[in-house]
């Protein structure tokens, strides 16, 4: 019998997390049907980027603005949830955003996908910094100097997160 014949576990569930298990393989998911976005805001060259820390890693970690969607609300429009979180944590607005497609990061361990989001008109509004105690840092990059970023920060101890390898690609 393959894996994906084979009834669904839930061993545990939290508020946004769920452990399971299909036949021997144990992976989790999102709970409640709670989905994720990732902001690429790219203007003039530059890229924002975010650095918090983040509890599983034990660090701060360098990646692109991101968040929940339908963690609040459930159903919860994609690009409404993309321009909340653009805003809270990098203090930028987005005159427009796109939706470029859904991206797995870890699918031999997670189930959850993320909506990756292109935003296009950007407008400093506020400081950023996100919400309940994120303390998030905002980072506007120059493309050109992104290498010698990404060195410095892992000097520094910072991890960085695989999707920042997509750059080069996305900017073409």
């Amino acid at each position: 019998m393959r894996p994906k014949d084979e009834a669904e576990t839930v061993m545990w569930q939290g508020r946004f997390i769920t452990a399971k298990k299909r036949g021997q393989w144990e992976y989790v998911s999102r709970a409640r049907g709670i989905k994720a976005a990732v902001i690429l805001a790219m203007e003039d060259d530059h890229v924002l980027l975010v650095e918090q820390y983040r509890v599983p890693l034990g660090a701060n970690c360098i990646e692109l603005p991101a968040g929940l969607i339908g963690d609040h609300e459930e159903g919860e429009d994609t690009l409404v949830s993309a321009a909340r979180e653009l805003e809270e944590e990098t203090g930028y607005r987005a005159d427009h955003l796109e939706i470029v497609g859904e991206y797995f990061s870890s699918p031999g361990m997670v189930s959850e996908s993320f909506s990756l989001i292109r935003a296009h008109g950007l407008t400093k509004v506020s400081a950023g910094g996100g919400v309940d105690g994120e303390n998030i840092t905002v980072h506007r990059v120059a493309v050109a100097n992104m290498p010698h970023f990404v060195q410095e920060k892992r000097a520094e101890g910072c991890v960085i997160d695989v999707k920042l390898l997509m750059l080069p690609g996305m900017i073409a």
